[in-house]
């Protein structure tokens, strides 16, 4: 489970900033969200490092 949990799926993501799917989507669009990895079979992860470094930028720029 270590390594897995070092990214992050969408539905983990949306829970934490208690956001929906289609706005997670809207904002990848407009490029306002974490970077995101596009796995073989089409899903998306987020690491979880680069999600506290998104977040991070954030805070900094409130």
């Amino acid at each position: 489970m270590g390594r897995a949990r070092e990214r992050l799926t969408i539905a983990d993501v949306c829970a934490d900033l208690g956001i929906s799917r289609s706005t997670f989507y809207d904002w990848r669009v407009k490029g306002r969200a974490p970077r995101c990895i596009k796995l073989p079979n089409g899903e998306i992860r987020i690491n979880r490092t680069e999600y506290e470094r998104w977040l991070s930028a954030l805070q900094e720029a409130a």
